[in-house]
């Protein structure tokens, strides 16, 4: 095969194809493997953070110099910039500053954006 435009480019999609083969190849071999064993730390930090949520209800209120108690918790998820993947933000609120609340990362729309406003909890509905 000569030196041509359409030669680089038949060479070009073989390697691709041939990527593409090695990689499915790759992916069924890996999918009958165990997966690894949880890690100590990924329990410790589960449990932190089952702990922190059992105390949303006891939060301040996320905003800088406001000591009210949380009482909405607002969470945004949005892709991130770089398109490394989305990224979820939730701040706990009190009434006032939830009422200021919008959607911040609009230019991060996706299929599965979500914007939203949940209430916490009151402290005498925790067991």
């Amino acid at each position: 095969m000569g030196d041509t435009k359409k030669g680089r480019n038949k060479q070009a999609r073989d390697a691709d194809d041939r990527q593409r083969k090695r990689e499915l190849t790759e992916a069924r071999d890996r999918a009958d493997e165990a997966e690894p064993p949880r890690d100590e730390q990924d329990d410790v930090a589960e449990a932190q953070l089952e702990e922190d949520e059992s105390l949303n209800s006891t939060r301040e209120c996320h905003r800088r110099g406001c000591t009210e108690s949380a009482t909405f918790v607002v969470v945004e998820r949005y892709q991130e910039e770089t398109g490394h993947g989305p990224v979820e933000a939730a701040a706990h609120l009190c009434r006032e500053h939830t009422a200021e609340e919008s959607p911040v990362n609009l230019d991060g729309v996706y299929d599965d954006y979500v914007f939203r406003v949940e209430a916490l909890p009151a402290a005498d509905d925790v067991v």
